[in-house]
C-alpha cells in the first residue's frame, strides 16, 4: 500500500478554500499511485476552531465539506479530520474525528481519545473523548487511526489514564496513522521525534504522522510531518513552515533490518528538552533562532493574509527590537508593504535617528519622521493646572510613549495599516511598558521572545550582509523617556534576567527553586514580583506570535489579583 502525506495550510471557518486544498492534495495523491491519501487533524475547518464549534451552522457546513470531498475521490482512500457529532445523549455534542472516505461513502469514522485541556488546548470544551477503539481495514491491510494527542501518552509519567495505541494494538495493525495539528514551539520537533519513534519500537510497526502547518493568529504550525519505519528510523522528515508532500511505499517501511533495536528516549514536556543546558545557551540555541526566524515570518504573513491585511506600520525607535520586528515584516510582507514611524522626543538621541534611517534605506521600505515634542508639550501644559508643578516622573515618561502610540494608530487608521507591536517578552514580563503607548497594536511579534534571544535573532538577520546597523545591536538598550535613561536602571541585566525569567514562566519552578539553583533570593523575588504584579497589562494586550512552550496570552492564564510570591 502507497499513502501519501498532505502537510498543508488551512484557514479557519473558510469552508470553500480548504476544500479545495484537500481536493489539490488528493488529485497530487493520485498522480503519484497513492492508495491512501492522509491529512491533519480538523482540516475541513481548521484549527483550533475554539467557540465556532458551538454553531450548528458551523457543524452543518463540516459536513457538508465532508459530503464535497467525498463524491470527488473515486479510487483513493481519503482520512481527513472534521467535527462529528454525538449521535447519543450522552456528553458533548461533539467528537474530534477523523473521517476514512472511499468510493463517495464515508468507510469508517474514528473519534478522538486524548483531549487536551492544558497551555492553549481547551478541547474538552467542546468535545466527548472516545469510549470504543477498532482498526480501520483497508485495501487488505488494518489502520491503526489516532489524532493528535492519542500518541503523547507513552512513557513513564502519563498524563491520562487510557493509552488508545494500546487498545487499537489488540487487532495487531499494519500501520499507525496519525493526524495532527501540533503547534510549534522550539522544542517541538524533538518532542514530536522522540514519540513517533517511541511508538515504532515499542510496536514493531511504522508510524506516518501528519501535522498541519501555517500561523492562525497567536499559534502557529510548523508542519515537520514525520515518516517512521519498522525499525523505529525516520525515513522521512518533511518541510517546516510551508506547505509539502511526500508518498510512502508501506511495504518499504516494514522491511526490517538486521541489529539491536535503538533506545529511544521519551521527553514527555518540551520544558525538558534543554534542561540539562545552561538555559541562555539553550534560548540562543542556532537551530531554535533559525526555526523562530520562520515562524515569525510566517506568523505575520499568514495574520494579514488571513484577515485580508496587506500593508503594516511601527515605531521605528532605532533600538533592536523594532528594528527586528521591521526586518521581519519586510521580509513577510515586503519592503512595498511596511511604512514606519520615527517619532523622536527630547531625550531621544541623534543616532536613534540615524541608526532607523539607515534600517529603512537598507530593507527599502518607507518612513516618515514626526517629532512628538510639540505634541508632547500640548499635553504638559494642558495638565499643568492638575499637576500642580510636581517633579517629573513616570507620569510623563508614559506621556510620550502614548503619543506615540496614538500617532501610530492614526496612520493606521487612515491608511488601512495594521500596528506590529515590538515589544519583547522580558519587558511584558516584568510590566516595562506603557499601556496604550508602546503596548499598542494588532499582533505582538517579540513578545514570546527573551531580550537576548531578540539579539540572537538579530544577528541571524546579519547573516549574509549587514541589515540591521552594528550600532544598534552594540548601544545600551533604552526607552529614552528622560535624560541618560537606560534598561538597566529598571531592569536587571538582560541575561540574568532572562535566565531567571524562563524557570519562572516555561519551567514553572518557584523561588525556592530557582534560589537553590544559585540565583541570588533578593534578585528572585524582586523579578518574580515584578512578573506578578504586571499580569493586569498583560491581560489587556495584543495576541503574541507564540515560540516557547509557555507564552503570555491563553495558554498561561493566572489571577490578575493574587498574593502568591508578592
Amino acid at each position: 500500500m502507497k499513502i501519501f502525506l498532505a502537510q498543508q495550510n488551512y484557514h479557519i471557518g473558510n469552508f470553500e478554500a480548504n476544500a479545495n486544498k484537500i481536493m489539490a492534495g488528493i488529485d497530487q495523491a493520485r498522480a503519484a499511485g497513492a492508495d491512501l491519501v492522509l491529512f491533519s487533524e480538523l482540516c475541513t475547518c481548521g484549527y483550533p476552531a475554539r467557540d465556532f464549534l458551538e454553531f450548528e451552522d458551523f457543524i452543518a457546513q463540516c459536513y457538508a465539506t465532508i459530503d464535497r470531498i467525498r463524491t470527488y475521490a473515486p479510487g483513493i482512500g481519503v482520512l481527513i479530520g472534521s467535527p462529528a457529532r454525538n449521535p447519543t445523549r450522552e456528553g458533548k455534542d461533539l467528537f474530534n474525528a477523523a473521517f476514512l472516505l472511499y468510493e463517495g461513502e464515508v468507510k469508517a469514522e474514528i473519534h478522538k481519545t486524548l483531549l487536551p485541556t492544558y497551555d492553549v488546548f481547551d478541547e474538552n470544551r467542546y468535545f466527548e473523548a472516545a469510549w470504543q477503539w477498532k482498526c480501520i481495514e483497508f485495501k487488505g491491510k488494518k489502520l491503526a487511526v489516532t489524532i493528535c494527542e492519542d500518541i503523547w501518552n507513552l512513557g513513564d509519567n502519563k498524563l491520562y489514564r487510557i493509552t488508545p495505541m494500546e487498545m487499537l494494538m489488540k487487532e495487531n495493525p499494519d500501520v499507525m496513522l496519525n493526524l495532527s495539528a501540533s503547534p510549534y514551539n522550539y522544542a517541538a520537533d524533538t518532542v514530536r521525534r522522540s514519540i513517533v519513534e517511541a511508538h515504532a519500537a515499542k510496536y514493531g510497526i511504522p508510524m506516518l504522522y501528519c501535522n498541519n502547518v501555517g500561523a492562525q493568529t497567536d499559534v502557529v504550525f510548523d508542519g515537520g510531518s514525520l515518516v517512521c519505519d519498522v525499525n523505529a528510523r525516520i525515513v522521512k522528515e518533511m518541510a517546516y513552515f510551508k506547505e509539502d508532500y511526500f508518498l510512502a511505499d508501506l511495504d518499504e517501511l516494514t522491511q526490517k533490518i538486521d541489529g539491536p533495536a535503538v533506545a529511544h528516549k521519551y521527553y514527555y514536556t518540551a520544558a525538558e528538552v534543554g534542561r540539562d543546558t545552561d538555559t541562555l545557551t539553550y534560548l540562543m540555541d542556532d537551530k531554535n533562532i533559525r526555526e523562530i526566524h520562520d515562524a515569525l515570518v510566517l506568523g505575520i504573513r499568514d495574520y494579514f493574509g488571513k484577515m485580508g491585511f496587506t500593508r503594516a506600520t511601527l515605531g521605528a525607535s532605532g533600538g533592536v527590537d523594532s528594528a527586528v520586528v521591521q526586518a521581519l515584516a519586510v521580509e513577510a510582507l515586503g519592503a512595498e508593504n511596511v511604512h514606519v514611524l520615527l517619532m523622536p522626543s527630547h531625550y531621544s538621541s541623534d543616532h536613534s535617528i540615524s541608526d532607523a534611517e539607515a534600517l529603512c534605506r537598507n530593507l527599502g521600505n518607507a518612513y516618515d519622521i514626526i517629532p512628538i515634542k510639540d505634541v508632547y508639550d500640548a499635553f504638559i501644559s494642558a495638565l499643568d493646572p492638575v499637576f500642580k508643578g510636581l517633579p517629573f516622573s513616570i507620569a510623563e515618561e508614559n506621556i510620550q510613549s502614548r503619543t506615540r502610540g496614538n500617532l501610530l494608530m492614526a496612520l493606521a487608521n487612515k491608511m488601512g495599516y495594521i500596528l506590529l507591536n515590538t515589544s519583547n517578552k522580558s519587558e511584558l514580563a516584568c510590566g516595562y511598558g506603557t499601556l496604550y503607548g508602546d503596548m499598542a497594536g494588532g499582533i505582538s511579534v517579540l513578545g514570546d521572545l527573551y531580550k537576548m534571544q531578540v539579539y540572537a535573532l538579530a544577528a541571524y538577520l546579519n547573516r549574509e550582509r549587514e541589515v540591521i546597523p552594528s550600532n544598534i545591536l552594540t548601544k545600551a538598550p533604552s526607552a529614552e523617556l528622560r535624560p541618560n535613561q537606560k534598561d538597566s536602571d529598571s531592569l536587571p541585566d538582560y541575561p540574568v534576567l532572562d535566565s531567571i525569567l524562563y524557570q519562572y514562566i516555561e519551567l514553572r519552578q518557584g523561588p525556592k527553586e530557582i534560589i537553590a539553583g544559585g540565583a541570588d533570593p533578593a534578585l528572585v523575588n524582586r523579578i518574580l514580583k515584578l512578573v506578578n504584579t504586571a499580569e493586569y497589562k498583560r491581560n489587556q494586550f495584543c495576541p503574541i506570535i507564540r515560540v516557547s512552550c509557555k507564552a503570555f496570552g491563553v495558554g498561561r492564564r493566572l489571577p490578575i489579583v493574587a498574593k502568591y510570591l508578592s
